[in-house]
């Protein structure tokens, strides 16, 4: 059992609202969710839609086929019909030259609802009716999120169209354990349950709603929020939080990290832990502003003036979200670094069912030191390349010392070439660490697989529904979806990729960027390439067509 609905309008004609509310109700009936967006740069007109997926089974992706197709405006009629399946309808209010259309008789329902901006949760009710879906549960889910006052006419309106038809569907109503979250606030709750105390930024999409989310709980855990006047400022500010011992995050899209940069390298001399988050999307510049790629991966791995030590993470789905931010902020902490989160769009803003989290997986764990014998020594010249970590008065007599210029390890300014020499060695060291704390990539499929594909971050719902059909068909195909990118993990990757007959590189950008690394990595390179870079994300079907393609040439 699967189903696809899509929602078509204008921007400005509550599709994000009805998505929100739908996307509960099929929830709470027992169905596994898959919410995808796609909107344009705009508060008014042009043309958005929603796609909600449905199944019994846990679901990965978006489909390109539809079942029903919610229109509100003609245009989106025309937009989408040629996607709707022979048995598929189309609800609309517009007079539409369609066989399968349900036309709403909206002229008579306004006779009825004195308040219009309810009009959309006619369609809602309509498509309860349609899948056999229970009315109460929609009228449950209106009562716990709509405002009080606005609440009588939504139900109205609700029952009004759930009585216009007779259901196609009677789907059985199950328990339901899950939650619905976003990729960005899952983000954002993991940073919280690690400890995040100060989170400061400028909007720039799709970075913003991790400013508005967290912000939306600063008052109940205890954070400071601040949306600051440009991005330099806001991780220099998060820099000042986490020398004085708060636990920071920074965010912005591409744009905004460039020009973090300087900050960025500031980080890398001055030694002290920071999460800062890249949501990508398409550049360069302004490029596309709600469109979605992943084109910054080379970006973020070497930007900043000198060399000095990072770690970069790129989620894979929400669930992902939350256990490696709060695994981020833990790293950032014992090596005294940044650790760079790398999202996407596609990623901050689908919202997909999955089990609860388990807060008992996050531990927080502070590097800190209570007590120093004889004078403080900041960037003392250790081993590990880890030099002790104390909070500036709380130590009496002890002083915290931190520059941007080359210092000796009481922080003191020096131009000694040789104590140059050493300090540069001595943060580099850290990276040894870091490699002891990599995760190898997700493998899926086979596990010796004929045919292996290498893919990073969002890619990974697409890429694994289509391992799945793949593997039902009987060819041997694997997956390494990597999360930890930088520094490289190599163990799974050169285990696996000597037995394969070939390699399949599935990115989101024009470069085949995680290709290059496994090239200067390892001795591998991918045999064929699967980008895509128009600013639309990969779905299960894209990628199963594109790989078969492969298949038939050979």
């Amino acid at each position: 059992m699967d189903y696809t609905i899509l929602v078509g309008g204008a921007a400005g004609q509550g599709l994000d609202t009805f998505a929100n509310i739908m996307e509960k109700i099929i929830k709470r009936c027992g169905y596994h969710v898959f919410t995808y967006r796609d909107y344009m740069s705009r508060v008014r007109g042009g043309h958005n839609f929603v796609q909600i997926r449905f199944s019994d089974k846990e679901i990965y992706s978006f489909k390109d086929k539809l079942d029903l197709i919610l229109a509100l405006n003609k245009e989106s009629y025309i937009l989408h019909k040629e996607r709707l399946k022979a048995d598929g309808v189309i609800i609309s209010h517009e007079e539409l030259d369609e066989e399968r259309h349900i036309k709403l008789p909206i002229d008579e329902i306004k006779k009825k609802i004195k308040n219009h901006k309810v009009l959309n949760t006619v369609g809602m009710g309509v498509i309860l009716k349609y899948f056999g879906l229970p009315l109460n549960t929609g009228r449950e889910v209106l009562e716990s999120v709509i405002r009080k006052k606005y609440i009588e006419d939504n139900i109205i309106a609700l029952t009004e169209g759930y009585n216009l038809i007779e259901s196609k569907y009677e789907l059985p109503v199950e328990k339901d354990e899950k939650i619905i979250i976003n990729g960005n606030n899952a983000l954002a709750l993991g940073a919280i349950a690690a400890g995040c105390k100060l989170y400061c930024g400028y909007p720039m999409t799709p970075s913003t709603s991790l400013l508005t989310y967290i912000s939306s709980k600063s008052n109940e855990m205890g954070i400071v929020v601040d949306q600051v006047e440009d991005e330099i400022a806001a991780l220099n500010m998060a820099l000042g939080a986490s020398y004085a011992g708060v636990r920071a995050m920074t965010a912005s899209s591409g744009g905004g990290f460039a020009l973090m940069v300087e900050a960025l390298s500031f980080a890398g001399i001055l030694e002290v832990p920071i999460v800062i988050v890249n949501a990508q999307r398409v550049g360069p510049a302004t490029g596309m502003a709600t469109r979605t790629e992943q084109s910054d991966l080379r970006f973020v791995i070497h930007a900043g003036h000198g060399e000095f030590p990072r770690m970069v993470i790129a989620l894979r789905d929400p669930e992902d979200a939350f256990y490696q931010t709060a695994r981020a902020f833990n790293i950032a902490d014992k090596y005294q670094i940044p650790v760079i989160i790398l999202t996407d769009l596609y990623l901050a803003d689908y919202s997909k069912t999955i089990k609860p989290f388990d807060y008992n997986r996050i531990s927080i764990k502070r590097y800190i030191d209570r007590e120093v014998k004889g004078k403080y020594k900041k960037y003392e010249i250790t081993d590990s390349g880890i030099s002790k970590r104390i909070i500036p008065g709380k130590i009496e007599g002890q002083i915290v010392i931190g520059d941007s210029h080359e210092h000796d390890e009481y922080g003191h300014i020096t131009e000694d070439p040789d104590l140059r020499t050493e300090m540069v060695l001595k943060r580099m060291r850290k990276l040894e660490g870091l490699k002891e704390e990599l995760e190898e990539p997700w493998l899926i499929g086979d596990k010796e697989p004929e045919y292996l594909i290498v893919c990073w971050g969002s890619t990974y719902g697409a890429v694994k529904e289509a391992v799945d059909r793949l593997n039902e068909e009987g060819i041997s195909v694997g997956a390494l979806v990597f999360g930890d990118i930088w520094p490289f993990p190599t163990k799974q990757l050169m285990n696996i990729g000597e037995k394969a007959k070939a390699i399949i590189d599935v990115e989101q950008n024009a470069t085949a960027q995680l290709d290059s690394i496994i090239r200067e990595e390892t001795p591998f390179e991918a045999d064929y390439k699967i980008l895509k870079f128009n600013g639309r994300p990969f779905n299960g079907d894209e990628v199963y067509n594109r790989i078969k393609s492969i298949f038939n040439e050979k």
